[in-house]
């Protein structure tokens, strides 16, 4: 097996870190320009209630995170390449029937499988990513760099592909993820290098009683756990405050506002890094609690006047982007080489944060935009406990260098 923490030096190793730089790219942009659209999709094309369609879009998360424990256990026996792209088929499969379907019922089924997708792709490709990335997680910055880019150019095209119908916002992510899959299946001997044989041992071995003792992985697993119920709501709820408020005008704003945030999310990272070595770790967790609250209130005053939405933009990014990258670089610095799949899998446990927060959030939002926001801005505080215990001891590692969003 590769020693992850070697210098990057092998042309091989250098085509495989392309490939996944790559491929995350095309994950990105493929997933910006749709499932952010998802609540106002479901709210246009059925009947369903708030709570409900949060639910729904929540319950990618929910499927992935339980079975990511599953996925990551299998990745680690018989390799990361083939489930990477068996995920992918059935994402882009998923994506192939929503542009064609229209019956409620189907539409849900189609949108729960994307969770069945997930939990073998994230696992898989953050294990290869982890084995790839060396000392202190480096490409995990990169990897953040191309979802930030996915951000960008995702939500842009979406938008527009939402107005022009449900065939064409849906084709396109289909046809990247096809294309990411070909990608993978053509590089698939390079990739495999990075983790050498697949593991032996029994699926069992992998214990929960021994997982249970490490209480730095399950802070980690926690403060994400929270962090995420909080961030769920940037692309489940919020838009559709915005579209109770400004009507039509509604996917303008939450596609300029998803730009915005990836834009922010580049842009901040150097004077975060510059920060995060003058403060201490709690003052720099309590920056990101205080970033995500402000924004969070800055929503909820959209009524006054519809440029409060950039300014709550700017502090909910600076939340994002101190708090987020955390979870997935702790989880890199304590897996072993032989488990990195499990415990990725494991670490997926707190995408639970973004099935429970559509839903909590739904049917806040359903007893008052004040309530909601109020609970959601106060609930973000309860990661700064869990991050100080998962993060590593002296100061956080910098978050240009540690930086990962699910």
């Amino acid at each position: 097996m590769n020693d992850s923490s070697a210098p990057i030096t092998d042309p091989a190793h250098k085509r495989a870190v392309r490939i996944l730089v790559a491929g995350s790219l095309l994950n990105a942009i493929a997933f910006f320009s749709a499932a952010p659209f998802l609540t106002l999709y479901l709210s246009a094309n059925s009947h369903l209630s708030l709570p409900v369609i949060g639910a729904v879009v929540g319950s990618v998360a929910l499927v992935a995170a339980v079975g990511g424990v599953v996925g990551g256990i299998i990745v680690d026996r018989t390799g990361a390449v083939r489930w990477i792209v068996f995920g992918l088929v059935i994402y882009a499969g998923v994506y192939a029937g929503l542009a064609i379907v229209d019956q409620t019922w189907v539409i849900v089924t189609l949108i729960v499988l994307i969770g069945v997708g997930r939990l073998f792709v994230e696992p898989a490709t953050k294990k290869l990513l982890s084995l790839a990335a060396g000392e202190g997680g480096g490409l995990f910055r990169v990897r953040y760099i191309t979802l930030c880019l996915g951000a960008i150019v995702g939500p842009a095209i979406g938008g527009l592909l939402y107005l022009a119908g449900p065939v064409y916002l849906f084709s396109l992510p289909c046809v990247l993820l096809l294309g990411y899959a070909a990608l993978v299946l053509s590089q698939a001997e390079t990739l495999s290098a990075l983790e050498g044989e697949p593991g032996t041992g029994d699926l069992g071995t992998f214990r929960f009683a021994e997982v249970a003792r490490d209480r730095r992985l399950l802070a980690a697993i926690g403060a994400g756990l929270v962090t995420f119920f909080v961030f769920s709501q940037i692309d489940s709820i919020v838009p559709v405050f915005i579209d109770r408020e400004e009507g039509e005008s509604a996917v303008g704003y939450f596609a300029a506002l998803l730009i915005a945030n990836a834009v922010l999310a580049i842009v901040l990272q150097a004077p975060i890094e510059w920060a995060s070595k003058r403060m201490s770790r709690s003052a720099l967790v309590v920056t990101g609690c205080v970033g995500f609250a402000v924004g969070l209130l800055l929503f909820a005053a959209l009524p006054i006047h519809p440029a409060l939405l950039y300014a709550g933009i700017f502090f909910w990014t600076v939340g994002e982007a101190i708090l987020l990258p955390m979870p997935d670089i702790a989880i890199h610095e304590l897996a072993d080489e032989s488990r990195r799949g499990a415990y990725f899998g494991l670490g997926e446990l707190r995408y639970l944060g973004f099935f429970l927060g559509p839903i909590t959030g739904g049917a806040l939002l359903g007893s008052g935009a004040m309530l909601y926001f109020g609970v959601m801005a106060v609930a973000i505080f309860l990661s700064v406990p869990l991050l100080a215990r998962a993060a590593s001891s002296g100061r956080v590692p910098a978050v240009a260098e540690a930086a990962s969003v699910a």
